[in-house]
């Protein structure tokens, strides 16, 4: 079917950056909209910054001029680059997106994949 897999995270200090990656893999006919997630010990899962198909994007108030979603439609890619990183950004992070696949017969099918989350520490 399809798989998402992240990579990117890791510990940084206060004030820096990092680039999350997110591949998907898989029997793709298309890919709808993408987007990354994150969630804090204790807390629930919210979104953080979502692409659809054409490029528009939309972000959490609390990263808006911080982070910046992207994509490559010919790697069936998202990225995220997290700048300006604090200690509230401490999370694991999973990339979300909205796939059709194709099975052998040529049969599509419409499905949510998630990846396997990432780890992104920020202290000093």
């Amino acid at each position: 079917q399809v798989q998402l897999v992240e990579s990117g995270g890791g510990l940084v200090q206060p004030g820096g950056s990092l680039r999350l990656s997110c591949a998907a893999s898989g029997s793709i006919f298309s890919i709808n909209a993408m987007g990354w997630y994150r969630q804090a010990p204790g807390k629930q899962r919210e979104l953080v910054a979502g692409i659809s198909s054409g490029g528009n994007t939309n972000y959490a108030d609390s990263v808006k001029g911080r982070f910046t979603i992207s994509r490559d439609n010919t790697k069936n890619t998202v990225y995220l680059q997290m700048n300006s990183l604090n200690p509230e950004d401490t999370a694991v992070y999973y990339c979300n997106a909205d796939v059709v696949w194709r099975d052998r017969y040529g049969l599509r099918y419409r499905g949510d994949y998630w990846g396997q989350g990432t780890q992104v520490t920020v202290s000093s």
